[in-house]
């Protein structure tokens, strides 16, 4: 006996709908710089994961109390077996994160340093400045 099954054209709409998505690959970057900030007496200590930066593509901005760190990411990975490429994966982003601390910084004596791809930055801390007394007339 034949069997007759009824066309349902939504069928063909949800076909492969349900399908588990394929899982990105666990050596993606982040989309953002996770860091630390540490006051001390006269400066701020900041430490920023980036991996896969290098350090000529690292930007660090400062104006006032207002930090900036801003990188290119350019990561590339193939696996071949003989001369088959089996998986080829890359990926390519910009990162950046702004920050406002309590004290303006010094910027002419402000350091910074790369690392096994952790950023060091040293921020002084503006002297304060006590204002002007003004006498009136």
């Amino acid at each position: 006996m034949s069997q007759i099954s009824r066309y349902n054209p939504m069928d063909e709409l949800f076909r492969g709908f349900f399908v588990k998505p394929m899982d990105l690959p666990s050596n993606v970057p982040p989309q953002q710089i996770k860091m630390d900030v540490k006051e001390q007496e006269g400066a701020y200590l900041v430490h920023a994961e980036m991996p896969g930066a290098k350090k000529e593509d690292i930007h660090v901005e400062i104006e006032g109390n207002q930090v900036s760190i801003s990188s290119e990411v350019k990561q590339e990975k193939e696996v071949k077996e003989g001369e088959r490429v089996l998986r080829s994966e890359r990926y390519y982003g910009q990162v950046s994160r702004s920050f406002q601390l309590a004290h303006d910084i010094d910027e002419s004596k402000a350091s910074a340093s790369f690392n096994n791809g952790v950023l060091e930055l040293t921020l002084p801390k503006k002297a304060a400045s006590n204002g002007k007394k003004l006498t009136i007339n």
